[in-house]
């Protein structure tokens, strides 16, 4: 071998610190390669952890409420509905003396308010004495807080419009919460959470070691910091990737944030049971859901229960599993004490106490939604979903609980003894007479079913239910049409362009010559009114229903004057508030009001009215729908309600009794009520026999005034025979007291005898003609 290549030869010695050099240029380079890799991750959590925390931080549900109801001398309630409403907003059977609480003695009631943030202003906390006798309140008092002659309760929260991932909470601020609350989590859950940097190495060591023993993970060393971000913004699988994810965004979220706030987001972020499909997070919430009181009132054996849920809502749910959540409370408060929050004297008080918890969540989710259906579609009107969804509106609707359980009560209880109940369906609205405020809805016989509301969306045929309007346009013209004029009930036949035939016919089949207008209206004669629509033109009737709020299509065809018109009930609710209005069209509401969540007012939904009708002809309608109630198809109501309500209404049946309708009102209220099948086969019900019952059954349950229309300027009353279409006196044998628009009365006149003479006015007016 030459010396050349001898020397070219690397010795051992060299090679090896060749390949030292190698692995360690290599290591640096995969380190340098790390760090930057390892940066850019830093920074892409980094945006993560700031975007979510920066501005809206939750997405807060909307919170709808029904009206609140107001107590006073004279107040119109019973004594079963006050308990309801009270139960509704989480009041609960105690002393009466602590907040949310009520004791009751027959119809003597003491009732501890909670108060409330309305949008006018706050109502005071106050404890209250009332005795409930007869559905009227007597002998109210204020016997602590302000006092005042009327006091509202705070309004039943009855739903929610909820964000895609059915998370709720109610938020509350550090400051505000219980000082033992902050204290006693940190106890339990993070000693030192003021000390660390967001991880803390000597617990994850602890918890490393525990695992590894096991063989997998069972214990944790979770700062508060990371149990945030875990929930924040991770999943829950137990991986060390999520774990290493988890211990950086922990730290950044301590860079950026003070201790205070990362603990403010801790309470109202929290995951502590589920309602259904909603998720209860934050102890705001819980407090809530648990105890049917708000957080700063919770006692401490209370606050260690929702203290100790935190490991496992579930596991502890104190409804499912009392024993389990009574042994970790006491755990919880065993910690307390250690911690000095405790004296020992306290903590055996606190750990003798029962758990507390009410029997059944204070609300779970939307109660009513066939009702919460048609408040969506009001809001969306104004509001976009996101909003709704996230934004915590508080939405302050006009539902009254007294009356949709009156609503709920009679379609369950009605429509199982109707015949072939089990294909009937029903659905029920119900309104303010003079407001139009939407009071109660039902969609269905399952109050509860959240499915296809039937209230809203069930179009069908309105049949005889369009006949006041077509006798209203009539009168709208008093020179040629009274509520004595005679109108034909006799059969014939149209012919129309292609050659076919239309041959209306009366329910019964009958026919009965000539008939007084008020009595084919009360009678709900088919003939008549058909006549009489194409008499007047369908143009005008159409443009009555359009005056009164329908703005579906409407049929040219002649068949439209007995009730081919298409409408859902709540439609035909709107129709009818017209006529109990003395033809003011009176769109309806179910917002009151809408509040950001800082109860800064955002809409505020007042009554609007617009004249679309001679008033005197609305009354004229009216004093038939009366006669609809006490001698026509309506008469029947009275076998459910007392003869001295007085009411006015109208029966609706369609061709083979596949729709049963009835529209009426009290002096309070107006009820559509529809009840046929989802498929529209034919059944053997009536506008009577079907929807009359279930009408009558909720007006029974509900203390209110009888109807008393106002006589508009322009009517006069006089007694008249109607056969022999002429005034008469008023002890005369066929003597009626009928309204007519002025001007329009008989100018004959008959004794009791039935003499006939020219009215002495009429005929002096005859000779100056």
């Amino acid at each position: 071998m030459s010396k050349s290549s001898s020397s070219r030869k690397k010795s051992p010695k060299s090679r090896s610190g060749n390949r030292k050099s190698g692995f360690w240029s290599f290591m640096f380079r995969a380190g340098a390669l790390g760090l930057v890799l390892l940066a850019g991750w830093m920074v892409y959590l980094d945006a993560v952890v700031t975007s979510r925390f920066e501005g809206r931080r939750f997405e807060v549900p909307s919170r709808v409420y029904a009206r609140p109801l107001e107590l006073y001398d004279g107040a119109s309630v019973s004594a079963g509905s006050l308990v309801r409403e009270l139960e509704l907003s989480g009041y609960r059977p105690g002393d009466g003396v602590r907040a949310g609480t009520y004791q009751r003695n027959g119809g003597r009631f003491v009732i501890s308010t909670r108060g409330f943030l309305f949008p006018d202003g706050e109502e005071a906390r106050r404890r209250l004495s009332l005795v409930v006798s007869g559905d009227r309140v007597s002998s109210f008092s204020v016997l602590a807080g302000p006092s005042a002659a009327i006091v509202r309760l705070e309004p039943a929260r009855i739903g929610g419009i909820y964000p895609a991932h059915r998370e709720d909470r109610v938020l509350v601020q550090l400051e505000e919460v219980p000082e033992l609350l902050p204290l006693g989590l940190m106890a339990v859950e993070d000693r030192r959470f003021y000390d660390h940097f967001g991880v803390a190495p000597l617990s994850i060591a602890r918890a490393m070691l525990a695992n590894i023993k096991a063989g997998g993970i069972v214990q944790g060393g979770s700062t508060l910091t990371q149990q945030l971000v875990k929930n924040f913004f991770l999943s829950r699988e137990q991986t060390l990737v999520r774990k290493g994810n988890e211990a950086l965004m922990s730290i950044l979220l301590e860079l950026h944030y003070d201790k205070d706030d990362i603990l403010e987001t801790y309470l109202n972020e929290v995951y502590l049971g589920q309602a259904g499909t909603r998720s209860i997070h934050g102890f705001g919430l819980a407090s809530q859901f648990y105890f049917g009181e708000s957080l700063k009132d919770l006692a401490p054996h209370q606050l260690a229960l929702l203290i100790g849920m935190v490991k496992g809502p579930s596991y502890y749910n104190p409804r499912r599993h009392p024993e389990r959540a009574t042994s970790r409370r006491n755990l919880v408060l065993d910690e307390m004490a250690e911690a000095g929050l405790l004296a020992e004297p306290e903590l055996a008080k606190q750990k003798s106490r029962p758990l507390g918890v009410s029997a059944k969540p204070s609300f779970t989710e939307n109660r009513y939604p066939a009702y919460i259906d048609l408040v969506h579609r009001h809001l969306a009107r104004d509001y976009q979903q996101e909003d709704l969804q996230s934004e915590g509106l508080r939405i302050f609707t006009t539902l009254d609980p007294a009356v949709q359980h009156a609503s709920e009560t009679a379609v369950s209880k009605t429509l199982p003894k109707l015949a072939n109940a089990d294909e009937l369906e029903a659905a029920l609205v119900v309104t303010a007479k003079d407001t139009g405020e939407v009071l109660a809805l039902v969609g269905g016989k399952d109050p509860q079913f959240a499915g296809f509301n039937r209230a809203v969306d069930a179009h069908r045929p309105m049949g005889s239910l369009i006949k006041p309007f077509v006798y209203l346009t009539a009168l709208e013209q008093p020179d040629r049409y009274t509520l004595i004029t005679p109108v034909k009930d006799q059969a014939f036949t149209l012919e129309f362009d292609d050659g076919r035939l239309w041959q209306p016919k009366n329910f019964d089949k009958e026919e009965r010559g000539e008939v007084p207008l008020h009595l084919a209206l009360s009678k709900s004669y088919n003939l008549p009114a058909v006549r009489v629509g194409l008499d007047i033109g369908i143009p005008n009737v159409q443009q009555t229903l359009r005056d009164f709020g329908v703005t579906t299509p409407i049929s040219d065809y002649p068949s439209m004057l007995l009730g081919s018109v298409s409408l859902a009930p709540v439609d035909v609710a709107q129709l009818y508030q017209g006529l109990a209005t003395g033809g003011f069209n009176t769109p309806l509401r179910t917002i009151r009001e809408v509040t950001d969540a800082d109860n800064e007012p955002l809409s505020r939904y007042n009554l609007k009215v617009d004249q679309v009708a001679d008033p005197a002809a609305v009354h004229l309608v009216q004093y038939a729908m009366q006669e609809t109630m006490q001698e026509g198809t309506g008469r029947s109501a009275y076998y459910t309600l007392p003869g001295q309500l007085t009411l006015a209404g109208k029966t609706g049946t369609t061709d083979d009794g596949r729709d049963a309708w009835f529209a009426g009102f009290s002096g309070d209220l107006l009820a559509v009520a529809w009840v046929g099948r989802d498929d529209n086969g034919p059944t053997v019900l009536t506008g009577a026999s079907g929807a009359l019952p279930v009408w009558s059954s909720m007006m029974s349950q509900i203390p209110q005034h009888g109807f008393s229309p106002v006589m508009p300027d322009g009517v006069q009353y006089h007694w008249v025979d109607a056969e022999a279409q002429a005034l008469t006196g008023e002890g005369c044998a066929n003597a009626r007291l009928v309204p007519f628009i002025t001007g329009s009365e008989p100018v004959m006149s008959t004794d009791c005898n039935g003499n006939i003479g020219r009215q002495i006015r009429s005929w002096f007016e005859g000779l100056f003609q």
